[in-house]
């Protein structure tokens, strides 16, 4: 099971400037059989040193740059990786010139001169430095380059680029000559000092130089070589711009190109058989060989995709299980008043729901209806608070599977009120040809009730509520309506020389918005005995009335029932007497002997009134002081009262029959 390595590994010549650097490998083993995937990474060393591309460098400085142009250097190249690679730029020692280390974006490291010191070409007209290029290993180790500068005469303008890094995209398989990016600067001197070369920056790599042509005139960047995703993902390319000027001024800028991945690599897929032949008589799941998929492409370029068909096992689920929709009373017919939402995770048919309106009450099916693809609730005809304040009905949500899946959400509507209904006068009734006349005796005082007005509103809550108020009246200060209660009192004490008839015009109003009102008029009449009214009732009543008899028979009535609950009360009365007198002559009776034979036996009342059969009853005989006493049962079936009583004293106990023998002085009371 060891694993050796068959012979010298050059990590830089395997993977390059990758890292890590791993070599994949799969083992089996078999008996049980199981499969185990691994990776060899290969680690740096720094075996390396840094190369220069050159031994030595020049370089034209103009005496009129100032302080602070930069100047690349060409880059140092080091094939190790990590902390072994190119880790920095060391710069002799001048008055001149420093040394800044720049990072790229892929981590690595180049050069630039910054001049801190103006150059001056009379006083020195050359002068040379040495750079030193550095990797982080231990020890270092380092390269060298011989840099020359020349001192020249100034050319008063550099071009200038329109910008300083310019971004850009490419799909690698794109072909040789695409344009990539155009970079542009000018220049403001004229002539050979104001004409623009472009190129490469001194330090920008082999590799991109190889994959990228310049077009030095017109500043196109195109596609050289081929380009691929796997291998490089983003380069960032050094160019500058150079006037024709005898000390040509120069301009530097970045350009940023990145690759995008195409699906160029078709998945890899390593079939080890590990069981062949497979016997007829194979288990299911037995394995008969181990498969490996690769893909070198990214992100979804690099997906192995499985279709996973779908099965309905999803019932449709809704945001709630009931609804409460509240509708005002006299809507238009038409209108939609819900929308019932579900959703079903499923797919395709299976996802395809459908409502239906189960029917709640009978009504349901002739005021509501659904839209059966939205689910949206409709209400068919006008409702009425009044005729009905709720609805429920059920509305069920269905998908297209096979079979189908069903939920039920329940939904409540509700009919709120308008103020539609006007206050309704009961009393006095407003409809009728007969006059109404309530009766107030002279000198009544003040605060006495004489009558009531009795209306009702057929809405409902704070629509409902009647307000009563006088609107008109014989003698405004005589009476007063109560507010809420529609009750009519004195306001004051009646005098002799108030007016014997009043009319009073009632106004009775609700509390809805719109406010609607009704009114009532009440007559009153001033008398001293009621047989005035009466006279003057039957001056104003029509003559074929034909309620006029009504107060006769309804005096006829009163004294008839009177007299028979007399009789009835008397006929009580007397009964009761004469069932007290029995009871003495027998309490009178029984004192003359201690022991007498019962008389005639008297069921009890169940008995007496044919609910209980004869041969179900008990006989009781009781002592004079009965709350004391014991009683006997009679046995469940005699012959006789007689026989009964014989045989009822046979079996009693002696302690029992002392307390028969004694008196009965309470046995019609018990009786009773």
């Amino acid at each position: 099971g060891a694993l050796l390595v068959s012979e010298r590994i050059d990590r830089e010549e395997l993977c390059g400037a990758l890292s890590p650097c791993s070599l994949s490998f799969e083992i089996v083993v078999e008996n049980p059989l199981e499969l185990y995937s691994g990776a060899v990474e290969i680690q740096d060393i720094n075996d390396n040193d840094p190369v220069f591309p050159s031994s030595q460098a020049r370089l034209e400085i103009s005496e009129s740059v100032a302080a602070g142009a930069r100047f690349p250097l060409e880059s140092a190249q080091d094939p190790d990786v990590g902390i072994n690679s190119l880790q920095t730029y060391q710069l002799s020692a001048n008055p001149h010139f420093a040394l800044d280390v720049q990072t790229r974006v892929d981590g690595s490291k180049y050069a630039e001169l910054v001049l801190e010191k103006e150059l001056d070409r009379e006083e020195q007209r050359e002068l040379h430095l040495v750079l030193t290029a550095l990797d982080g290993g231990s020890p270092p180790r380092s390269a060298h380059v011989q840099i020359h500068i020349d001192v020249v005469d100034a050319n008063d303008n550099a071009p200038v680029f329109n910008q300083s890094t310019y971004k850009a995209s490419v799909r690698e398989n794109t072909p040789s000559g695409t344009l990539v990016a155009r970079i542009s600067a000018y220049d403001l001197d004229d002539g050979p000092n104001g004409d623009i070369v472009y190129s490469f920056s001194s330090h920008t790599p082999a590799k991109v130089r190889e994959l990228f042509a310049l077009d030095s005139a017109t500043g196109e960047l195109r596609v050289k070589g081929q380009l691929d995703y796997e291998e490089m993902k983003l380069y960032e390319i050094y160019l500058q711009a150079k006037d024709k000027g005898v000390v040509p001024g120069v301009a530097h800028c970045k350009v940023l190109v990145e690759v995008v991945d195409v699906n160029d690599n078709a998945p890899e897929v390593t079939v080890t058989s590990v069981y062949s032949p497979v016997p007829e008589d194979a288990a299911p799941g037995t394995v008969v060989a181990l498969l490996s998929v690769t893909d070198l492409d990214s992100h979804d370029n690099g997906l192995i995709l499985v279709q996973v068909s779908d099965v309905n096992d999803n019932a449709p689920k809704s945001s709630q299980d009931s609804y409460d929709v509240y509708v005002l009373e006299n809507n238009m017919p038409g209108i939609p008043i819900l929308n019932v939402s579900a959703t079903d995770p499923d797919l395709g048919r299976n996802a395809h729901l459908s409502y239906t309106l189960l029917r709640g009450d009978s009504t349901v099916g002739h005021l509501f209806s659904i839209n059966r693809e939205n689910g949206t609730l409709y209400l068919l005809t006008s409702l009425d608070h009044e005729d009905q304040v709720e609805f429920s009905m059920v509305v069920q949500v269905q998908d297209g599977g096979s079979p189908p899946l069903a939920t039920n959400i329940s939904v409540s509507v509700f009919v709120t009120d308008l103020n539609d209904n006007a206050p309704t006068v009961l009393y006095p009734h407003p409809n009728t040809t007969a006059t109404y006349t309530d009766v107030v005796a002279p000198g009544t005082p003040a605060g006495h009730m004489v009558t009531k007005v009795v209306a009702v509103d057929m809405d409902a809550g704070y629509n409902a509520w009647i307000s009563y108020t006088l609107l008109q009246a014989t003698d405004p200060s005589l009476f007063s309506v109560g507010l809420h209660s529609g009750e009519i009192f004195t306001a004051r004490q009646l005098r002799e020389d108030d007016a014997p008839q009043h009319t009073l015009v009632i106004l009775l109003k609700d509390h809805g918005e719109p406010v609607l009102s009704a009114s009532a008029t009440v007559s009153i009449s001033v008398a001293e005995i009621v047989k005035e009214v009466l006279t003057d009732l039957t001056d104003l009543a029509p003559a074929n009335d034909p309620r006029r008899h009504v107060t006769f028979y309804l005096i006829l009535a009163v004294i008839l029932v009177s007299a028979a609950f007399f009789i009835t009360m008397l006929s009580v009365g007397i009964f009761k007497c004469y069932k007290w007198r029995q009871s003495k002559e027998l309490f009178n009776s029984s004192r003359s002997t201690l022991y007498r034979t019962p008389g005639p036996f008297h069921h009890i009342d169940a008995v007496r009134g044919g609910f209980t059969p004869p041969n179900f009853y008990h006989q009781v005989y009781l002592t004079t002081d009965s709350r004391q006493s014991d009683l006997l049962s009679k046995k469940p079936f005699t012959s006789s009262p007689l026989g009964s009583r014989q045989n009822t004293m046979r079996n009693g106990e002696p302690g029992l029959y002392h307390q028969i023998v004694g008196t009965a002085s309470r046995l019609p009371t018990s009786a009773e």
